[in-house]
């Protein structure tokens, strides 16, 4: 009976299916940077009260994009500025806008936005001049990354008004969003269209003050 028993055991522990693995990508695959900028965190504006702000709501942005947060209730300042990275992936022809009022010509395309509105209810803050001061920074580096990896970018509106700390200027957008003017805001808007014949990744790393944003694609 003792060894009916261990028998019996033994066939259930060698029968216990295994903890299921993710694939892994094929070895004839790999993922290739095509585009990667950089600016520093801490050093957005002269003023460094200024500057935090800018800070602040570049990185609120990004936790709204990658998902972190999806209301100002969910705001914590610092888990936001705790190092991070995320992710979003467009498909050929999928598209990327800053913000959710878009172009008719873009409708069908877009898959991803920032998905904020930069306001004061989105928890955004404000330096005295409007709340989401610094919005128009990160989008800047996205489009300086995507014209370089050789996307499909599109802008209507430049940011010649104020230079941008470590952006050249001829990548600067300006970025605006008015609930009660949609054509003016679809026009204050980025879009990027991937026209590559595979897909391409952004990648968002926050390490040690510096925010990176790169291109890649699998090859």
């Amino acid at each position: 009976m003792k060894k009916f028993i261990l028998s019996l055991l033994f066939a259930i522990i060698v029968a216990k299916p295994e903890t299921p693995v993710l694939p892994l990508m094929s070895k004839n695959h790999s993922s290739e940077v095509i585009a990667s900028k950089e600016i520093n965190m801490n050093y957005r504006y002269p003023v460094s009260s200024v500057s935090n702000i800018f800070k602040d709501n570049i990185l609120l942005n990004l936790a709204y994009l990658d998902g972190r947060v999806t209301s100002s209730s969910q705001i914590n300042w610092e888990e936001i500025n705790k190092p991070f990275h995320s992710e979003f992936t467009l498909q050929p022809n999928e598209a990327f806008a800053y913000h959710n009022t878009i172009l008719p010509e873009y409708k069908d395309r877009v898959v991803v936005t920032t998905k904020a509105r930069f306001n004061k209810q989105d928890g955004f803050k404000t330096d005295g001049y409007l709340y989401g001061d610094g919005v128009c920074q990160l989008a800047s580096l996205i489009n300086w990354a995507a014209r370089d990896a050789q996307l499909e970018v599109a802008q209507f509106t430049n940011h010649d008004f104020a230079a941008i700390p470590e952006v050249p200027k001829k990548f600067g957008v300006a970025i605006y969003l008015d609930p009660n003017n949609q054509a003016a805001s679809a026009r204050k808007n980025l879009y990027i269209v991937n026209n590559q014949s595979q897909a391409v990744t952004f990648n968002f790393d926050y390490r040690n003050g510096q925010l990176t944003v790169s291109v890649s694609k699998v090859v």
